[in-house]
Order: C-alpha cells, then structure tokens, then sequence
C-alpha cells in the first residue's frame, strides 16, 4: 500500500465555493489543496497518481482514458497508470465541509458494485488455500499465507473473491502465530484485503483489531511496519477510528515511530495522523508522549518526516492536552525555525500550531519567546507570500503580537511611574525621619533642662537608620507609605510637644495617650517601625 501523502501541493487559485451551505450563509472558499487541478471543483473521491499528485478520480481517469500518459500537473512521465485513494485528504476535506455547514461530497459509486465475479476455478484455488491454511502444518500454513498474500495484491476482484471465500477469520486467527514467515504473510494479506471496502468490516467484526496490535508490539520491523498500514487503512471508516483508539494501538504507534523504520516510522505517522483526527483519541496520543517524539523529528531533517511530524502537531494543538504538551515541550523555537526556513506547506502548519499555542492562559509567554525568536518579521513575510491558509494563520498571529506589544508598552510605562513614585515616596520619608529626628533631640534637651534650640531647616539624618530596616524594595511601595505616615504622626507629637498649648507642663498621661494614638493611627504599620519607635525609651 503506497503511503499517502497528507498534503499534497495542489497550486490551484482558491475561488469561490459552487455549493451551498446549511444555513444560507455566504459561501467560504474552498482551499487550494481540495481542489482537483484539472476541474477546480472539490475533490469527492480524491487520488494520487504515480508522480504523487492528486486530482479527482472520475477527472484523471477521464485523462488516462484519454491516451495520456503524462501527469497533468508536473507534465512528467508517469511510470504506471495506478491510483490510490487519498483517504486523508477524503477525511479532510469532511471535516471542512462539517466545519463550514456544508454536506460533505458524496462519493461516486464504488468500484467493487462493478467488479467482475472471480470463475469458479480461481474460486476453487482460493478454497484450496484456505484448507492449506486452516490445517495444523507449518510449511502448509507458511504457503497458503503467502499465496494469499500476493493474490489479495493483484487486483480488486482477487481481494473481493478472498473476502467472500471467507478467508478473513482464518487470516485473523494466525496473527498470533510465533512463526515469524507466516505472521508477515498474515498481517500483510490483511493489509492488502483491507483496500477493498467490504472487507474493511469483514476485518473489524472478526476481531481482528487486538490481533494486529499484538503484531504492531511485538512482530519483526516488517510486520509492524504492515500492521501500522493495516490500522491507517481501517481507521478510514470514521467509526473504526474509535474501535482502534480502544484497542490500545496508539501507544504502540507511537513506539513505532520513535524507534521503527524508516518506512515504519512513516506507516505509523499516517495512522496516527488520521486516528487523532477523531477527537477522543488525541488526548490517548498525548499522553502515550506522542509530542516530544514529533519535535525530535522537527529537528532531525534527514529523516524526512518533518511533513507528518507538523501535520499531526497540526491536529493535537487543537486539543487542550495536545497544547499543554507541545507548549511544555518548548516547542516555540523549533516552531519559528520551521517558519523561518521550512517550506510552503510546513510553515502554514507551524503557524497553525502557534495561533493555538498563543492563545489562552500561557498566550503571554508564548508570545513573548516567539518575539525574542525573531518572529515578527518572519509573520509579516510569510501573511505576504504564504499559502492561504498560512496567511491567514500569519495575519491572526501579528494581531495577537501586536495587541502583546501594546499591553507591553502599557506595563512598561505603569512600572516606569510606580518607580517614580517609588521613589518620591523614599525621598519624603528621607525628609520626614530627618525631621523626626531634629524634633526628638529638641524634645531630649528640653527634657536635661537645656535651652530649646533652633530646630535647623530639614537637615538631613544618617541613613539607612541603624536598626529601623526601613528599604522600599523589600517592605513594597504600599508598607513603605504607611511607614512615612507613622513616621508623619510621629513628628506632629514631637512639634505638640516643643509648642504646648498652655504654659503648664504636659501631663505624662496624656503624652502616654497621644503616642498610643499616634501608634494606633498607623497600627498596619511594619513592626520593625514599631520597634523603633519604642527604642527611644522616653522617660515621663
């Protein structure tokens, strides 16, 4: 089964839809990429010819039919005439018309209605392989699977005259065979009987599912290789998506993309990509540590799995797990690089993923490193000269950034105030305990019985004072305003003191009550200010 490629380049102008919505609303566009070349209409039964390119089937072979051996896209030479059905881009295509209130395209007949009945004797060598195959020799077993195997890939008639021969809960039940030969032919007949729609639900209600995952752990690399295919072929009906999701085969995909194959590493990349386009299962992908693998694979170019690695990103950022994860990976910086150098359709699919990630309650952070990544600039270029859709996600980025670089602004210039005041704040409690401190030493030497002196103008006191441990920074700007208030209170006693009112001395009482009152105006006051205060031992 040839790998299908998630997003083919497609190169047609967008225009505007010849559908009409549910709901009678204007109608979107249709993106480039589900467009057939040739008609420009949407796809409803998409497929890849040989050069990868994919047109609408009823369109391409109309072309074929045509005595043309070229591909009408790329003009190249097209080594075969054979064309795969490009389910992701079906499944795609789906949830966009659902997204938009549109009915999805209905398919065109299926092709197995018009296939030709298998004659009796290819019938009768079919049944003469299932009996090799049901018996309790090996070398019998070994053969017929492989026999089956090479029939189920020929052609759509073969896969629908095994299917109907019964050939399927045989197949499944030699799955968990320790041979590894026979094991290979098996899950690999599956995956090539699995091509032909029926046999889809053939597959599933045999319970072949929990056999194939079985394979998937702990088969040789080629058969986990061909069970990730058999998975991504069965997941294409969407309720079989939930039935694998179920049976625990996302773990083992994920294992297969962090140490399989090359080619297993791409079977199991598309499986996963079209599991997690059912919701439920993106959360099981998540948490099977799904996301550090794809971000490895980012930044391993050689590899050649950066197109599937963003695609899949693509789909868990819309999930709040699949966001969590990727923004606790530090995906930012590999994100901006794939923006910065990445090619057309790669760049769209970071951007995607970064609109998610700059959205919600990490949105500050995230934007913030994006900006130091250089970011900016690379979404200016790229809301210019994208794709559609990468300009569309470039243009909701740079308003984000941009309402960021505001409230930055904002924040910047709010600190620059708090720090003026800050510090005029400091300044007046300069003064004030300088102050204090000139009233006090009246107030003493009136006390010894020494002449009142001239209170000098606002001479400034030592500071820091020893032991007061009156610092702006660490009490906050809020204490440090209290702390000049009961230090204010504390001069207006002082002056009452130096001036009383009446010629006879001050009762002690009622200075006692005035510098209780005085404590008790500022009572929120830090203690050490308290502390301080109450150092000078004044004696009544």
């Amino acid at each position: 089964l040839s790998l299908i490629h998630i997003y083919p380049e497609m190169g047609a102008r967008a225009s505007t839809m010849d559908i009409s919505p549910k709901d009678n609303s204007t109608c979107p566009v249709i993106p480039d990429d589900f467009r057939c070349p040739i008609s420009l209409d949407l796809m409803k039964d998409p497929v890849i010819v040989a050069t990868g390119q994919t047109y609408e089937r009823g369109c391409i072979e109309k072309w074929l039919d045509a005595g043309h051996d070229t591909c009408p896209k790329t003009q190249q030479k097209l080594p075969n005439k054979s064309l795969t059905p490009n389910y992701v881009l079906r499944s795609l295509i789906t949830q966009w018309c659902e997204a938009n209130g549109i009915d999805p395209p209905k398919r065109p007949a299926q092709l197995s209605n018009a296939l030709v009945p298998c004659t009796a004797a290819e019938h009768s060598n079919v049944v003469e392989l299932l009996q090799k195959l049901s018996s309790q020799n090996l070398e019998d077993q070994r053969g017929a699977a492989g026999m089956l195997r090479q029939l189920a890939k020929r052609s759509a008639e073969n896969r629908a005259c095994i299917g109907d021969a019964g050939a399927i809960p045989i197949l499944v039940s030699l799955l968990s065979t320790t041979d590894v030969s026979t094991q290979e032919h098996v899950v690999t007949a599956l995956l090539n009987l699995s091509i032909y729609e029926e046999n889809k639900a053939r597959i599933i209600t045999s319970g072949a599912v929990p056999g194939i995952v079985h394979v998937l752990k702990r088969g040789s690399m080629e058969a986990r290789e061909n069970s990730a295919a058999t998975l991504f072929s069965l997941s294409i009906v969407d309720e079989n998506k939930v039935t694998i999701g179920a049976s625990g085969a996302i773990p083992a995909l994920v294992q297969l993309l962090s140490n399989g194959s090359q080619r297993g590493k791409k079977d199991a990349a598309t499986a996963l990509f079209n599991l997690c386009i059912y919701q439920g299962n993106k959360g099981k992908a998540v948490r099977a540590g799904l996301v550090p693998i794809l971000l490895e694979l980012l930044t391993e170019t050689e590899s050649g799995m950066v197109d599937e690695a963003l695609a899949i990103l693509a789909i868990l950022s819309g999930h709040p797990e699949g966001k969590a994860a990727i923004g606790a990976a530090s995906a930012i910086p590999v994100l901006v690089g794939v923006i910065r150098n990445g090619s057309g359709r790669n760049k769209e699919n970071a951007a995607a993923v970064m609109v998610h990630l700059c959205n919600g309650e990490q949105q500050q952070q995230h934007l913030a490193e994006a900006q130091e990544q250089g970011i900016v600039s690379l979404l200016e270029e790229l809301a210019e000269s994208g794709t559609d859709r990468g300009k569309r996600k470039a243009i909701q980025l740079l308003e984000r950034m941009n309402r960021f670089l505001k409230q930055q602004s904002q924040a910047q210039a709010q600190a620059e105030a708090m720090a003026q005041a800050h510090a005029q704040a400091q300044v007046q409690a300069h003064a004030l305990v300088s102050v204090s401190y000139t009233h006090l030493d009246v107030y003493k030497r009136q006390q010894q019985g020494h002449e009142p002196a001239l209170v000098p103008a606002h001479e400034p006191a030592p500071w820091p004072l020893p032991g007061l441990g009156l610092d702006s920074a660490a009490l906050g700007i809020d204490s440090f305003v209290r702390a000049a208030g009961l230090l204010s209170s504390f001069l207006c006693l002082c002056r009452f003191l130096l001036a009383p009112p009446v010629k006879t001395q001050y009762p002690a009482p009622a200075l006692q009550q005035d510098a209780v009152a005085a404590v008790h105006h500022c009572r929120d006051a830090p203690l050490q200010l308290l502390h301080f205060l109450c150092s000078f031992q004044i004696h009544f």
